[in-house]
Order: structure tokens, then sequence, then C-alpha cells
């Protein structure tokens, strides 16, 4: 069957009723790429010397009398569209599969010097350590450990089906800021709120962050928010229901996931880089003040 370059059988046939995009077949359009005169959407349209063209046009070089990348097409949040929308998210993955297989291998020589705890004597007779001893290490260090199977099992499913729609959307510099901020967010949380001597560790803060983020960029696309709403709710059950879990991590996660996103998706396309670079440092302020506000109590 032979197929037209809009996408309709039969290359002299007419179109009939609605067009819609063609890499977003949920939305309705009218607009089409003056090149190959495939259906696109706002999302999609890359400002050509007439008209609108689409991203593969102009990743060929579309006849804009400027070079490939002069034009490159963005994502809803400004980023750049890749190949694989998935890198950033296996990488991720692999590191928190490879940490917890060496402190398997290794144990607690290992596992030690990188938990997140405010300030705790670990030997006998050892010194004083901790966050609040300057080890800030211990924040980032963290979110890559897991002991239990489960544990790292639940995390890196979410991870898995949270993170390549959000990195598609944001692009892969921003949603890797998104899940390093969040997870040090539900570290400052948990080191402000938790006794100094609690251990906590695991990526679940990020993790929430990528929730709230979802919630977020869903609502943008005005796609149906139930189903990660309600997911979302469960997960909070969880949080407050079950023993051992550092619901610090949860909430001060979940919160920075949606402020951020809410900057990198709903910033105005003009004012987009510095939208998106104050949310950025208005986290990391509040991250700095939470750390120095638990350091000076423990010192």
């Amino acid at each position: 069957m032979s197929v037209a370059q809009d996408g309709q059988p039969g290359g002299g046939a007419e179109q009939q009723g609605p067009r819609h995009c063609y890499r977003h077949p949920e939305r309705e359009t009218g607009i089409s790429c003056t090149r190959c005169e495939r259906p696109i959407c706002p999302d999609c349209m890359v400002p050509a010397s007439v008209g609108f063209q689409c991203p593969e046009c102009v990743r060929s070089g579309s006849g804009t009398g400027h070079p490939p990348g002069a034009s490159r097409p963005r994502t809803v949040a400004g980023g750049r569209v890749t190949a694989d929308p998935r890198l950033v998210t296996k990488v991720l993955v692999g590191i928190n599969v490879a940490v917890f297989i060496a402190v398997l291998a290794v144990g607690n020589r290992l596992l030690d010097p990188l938990l997140l705890f405010g300030q705790a004597v670990t030997q006998p007779y050892g010194p004083l350590e901790g966050v609040a001893e300057g080890q800030w290490w211990r924040l980032l260090t963290s979110m890559f450990l897991h002991q239990e199977i489960w544990h790292i099992a639940m995390n890196m499913l979410g991870l898995w089906f949270l993170g390549p729609p959000l990195e598609a959307a944001l692009g892969r510099i921003r949603f890797l800021a998104l899940y390093l901020l969040s997870g040090i967010a539900g570290g400052a949380v948990t080191y402000l709120l938790a006794a100094p001597q609690q251990a906590s560790l695991g990526a679940s803060g990020a993790i929430f962050g990528l929730f709230g983020a979802t919630a977020v960029l869903m609502r943008r696309l005005r796609y149906d928010m139930r189903p990660i709403l309600i997911l979302l709710a469960i997960n909070l059950i969880f949080t407050f229901t079950w023993k051992n879990i550092a619901w610090e991590a949860h909430v001060g996660g979940l919160v920075a996931g949606l402020v951020l996103a809410y900057a990198m998706v709903h910033a105005p396309r003009r004012r987009r880089a510095l939208v998106q670079y104050g949310a950025v440092a208005l986290v990391l302020a509040v991250i700095v003040v939470l750390l120095v506000v638990r350091t000076l109590q423990l010192s």
C-alpha cells in the first residue's frame, strides 16, 4: 500500500477530517511542514524562512540558509531533541546498580563513608562524623546507596518508567538537574528534621521528585492526571505508614521536583533561561539555608 507524505493512504486522495501531528498523534493541528508537508503541532514547529518545518527536515538541513544545528528542534522545556531519550536514565540506573553490587562485595567499608546522617560516632572511641562535621558529600553519595534488593528494585523501577518521558520532555541536562537536586533536597530535609544519628540512604527523594515533575508535565500537556495522582497517593501512604522509611526525603524531593518542573515547562520562551536558572538557584539556596541552620544547631 502506498503512503503519501502526509501519512494518508494513496498519494492522490484528498485528506478527510482533522489532521494530527505525526510525532504526537493525539494532537490536532492545521500546520504542515513546508518541506515535507507532514502535519506538526506547536511543540514540533521549527521556524523557517517561510512557514515552519518539522524536526527531521531541520536535522537534515532544510534549505533555510542556516546550518542544520542553527534551528535545532527543542523540547517543551527548551532542551535539545535527542535520538535516545533514555540515555541519562540508563546511566543513572547503571550507577545505582553498580554501587549496589559494590556495597554487597565490599560491605561496611564502602557503605559507612557514603551514608547520610547528621552527626554520630560510627566506631568505638572514634571521632564525630556526618554532614555536620563537614562531610557534605554524603548528601549526594547516599542517593546511590541501597542495601536491600527490594529497595533498589522499587526505586529503579520508578526511575525506568518515570525517567524517559521526563528526559524526552525536558532534555538531558534539565532532567539530570531535576533528578540530582530533588535527591539532594530530600537529603537536606532529612538532615534538618531527622535525629542526627539516624542513617539514611536510597534514591527515593529523587524518585519522588520525578513523581512531582511528571504531574506538572502532564498538567502542562493536558493529559489525564488521574493515573499519576493515584500512584503518587499510594506512594505517600506507604511513606507515612511503613516503618524505617525516611519520609523527610520523600517530601523534600517531591517539593523540589514540583518547583523545578513547573519552572522548566511553564517558563516563557523569551525568558526561559532566566526562569529556569533562577528556579535552580532558588532550590540550591534553600538547600544551603537548611544545611547551615541544621549545622549550627548541631555545632
